[in-house]
Order: C-alpha cells, then sequence, then structure tokens
C-alpha cells in the first residue's frame, strides 16, 4: 500500500512539473504560436477571396493594396459570398467592407458589371450565373508567421482537374493534379483523401505556384486581406 502512495506522489510530481514547464514555453513562445482556431479562422477567410481563375483571370491575383486588386475579382469576392442575390448598390459596398476592412475604397460600378447586372427600374443589382470548367482552383496552407498587427501567410496553389470523371465508365477515375502552367504533376484516384492530394502537392512543392498572404486584423479579431506577393 505504502508502495503504491509513493508511486502515485512521484507521478503527480512529474505531472506538476510537466504542466508548470508547459505553462512557461507557451508564455515564452506566445507571440509566436498559432492555434488551431488561428489556422481554421485563416483558412476559413482564404476560402472566401479566393477564385476561380475562368472568370477572375486568377484565383488570387497579386496586389500591393486591396484597391489595387483587379475589379473583377473584387466584385466576384463580394458575390460569391451574398446570401441574397437582388441587392442595392448600397449593400453591396458594404458587404464589401465587411470582407475587405473598412481600408477598402473601391466603388461598386453604377450600371453594374458582367456578372452583376443593374435593374433600373428597382434600382437593384442582379448576379448573374458563371460558368465554370472542370478545373477546380485550389490553394494549400504551407506556413504561416504570426505578427503583431496580423499573419504572414503562405500558400501553394493547384488545380485539381475532374474532366476525365466524365469519360470514366465506373465509380472510379483519375483526377490530374496540375501546376497553373497547366502542367500535368501526377494523378490520383477520386476514391483518395483530399490528406492524400494535399501530401502529394507538398511532395511535389516545388513545382507548383507559390504566393505570400499579408493578412492584417482588427480590435475585434476580424480578418483582412491586406496584399498578396508571389513567393
Amino acid at each position: 500500500m505504502k508502495k503504491l502512495i509513493v508511486i502515485i506522489l512521484i507521478l503527480l510530481i512529474i505531472f506538476i512539473g510537466m504542466y508548470v514547464y508547459k505553462q512557461n514555453k507557451i508564455s515564452t513562445n506566445k507571440s509566436s504560436e498559432i492555434t488551431i482556431d488561428e489556422i481554421t479562422k485563416i483558412e476559413t477567410y482564404l476560402q472566401k477571396i479566393y477564385m476561380w481563375r475562368e472568370i477572375t483571370g486568377e484565383a488570387l491575383p497579386v496586389f500591393e493594396s486591396i484597391n489595387d486588386a483587379p475589379d473583377i475579382w473584387v466584385w466576384e469576392v463580394v458575390k460569391k459570398n451574398l446570401e441574397e442575390y437582388e441587392l442595392s448598390g448600397e449593400q453591396l459596398q458594404n458587404k464589401a467592407k465587411e470582407i475587405f476592412g473598412q481600408d477598402f475604397q473601391k466603388e461598386f460600378p453604377k450600371n453594374g458589371y458582367e456578372y452583376m447586372e443593374y435593374n433600373q427600374e428597382t434600382n437593384t443589382y442582379y448576379a448573374i450565373g458563371s460558368a465554370l470548367d472542370n478545373e477546380e482552383d485550389v490553394f494549400l496552407l504551407d506556413k504561416i508567421e504570426k505578427q503583431e498587427e496580423g499573419y504572414v501567410v503562405q500558400i501553394i496553389e493547384y488545380l485539381e482537374d475532374y474532366s476525365q470523371g466524365y469519360e470514366a465508365t465506373n465509380s472510379e477515375y483519375d483526377i490530374q493534379i496540375k501546376n497553373l502552367n497547366n502542367e500535368v504533376i501526377g494523378t490520383v484516384k477520386n476514391t483518395e483523401s483530399e490528406t492524400n492530394i494535399q501530401q502529394f502537392v507538398k511532395d511535389n512543392i516545388d513545382r507548383f505556384t507559390k504566393k505570400e498572404v499579408i493578412l492584417k486584423t482588427d480590435e475585434t479579431g476580424n480578418i483582412y486581406v491586406k496584399s498578396v506577393k508571389n513567393s
């Protein structure tokens, strides 16, 4: 019995020591530590602004300031995140501010644009459907660096080509993994998990485009894109 009590006490001392060490380690590295919640928040935001090349030219263009970003990309991001598809110009402008932050200064075109028509009778704008191809534009988080005012995020960009699925005679077919130059880097089966695809991309990282995305946070913790550059 005494031996059991001694063992319990020893384990308790070890546990307390590990806990104190862990707490000290977290405090020491608090400025650079990235939590799971932060990673999820960053990925969710990037999914909001990551588009389709066939519509916007680039899924994520390079720009020094959000106000320098291509108009078609900016307004298609807004359209992608709409809950309704008939809105006033003011509502569209407010949605843009919600996505891009208070530094956003672009004005929504009064006559609409190719994928957002203006109705003079109702003074509202209507979202128009966009034709997408069989290639899915995808990004993968590679590195995240925490800074005082936000994050520096490196992403890997690639394409998942599902066109062979339309020709398949059974439920299994190849997905072509391409870089942004439309070069086929390899294939994976459609029955494989997304994790396997991501690992394939990481294993061939030098053959894919990488970009550095600067994200800033406001006082409430919201994330906004500040700039994007080739990495």
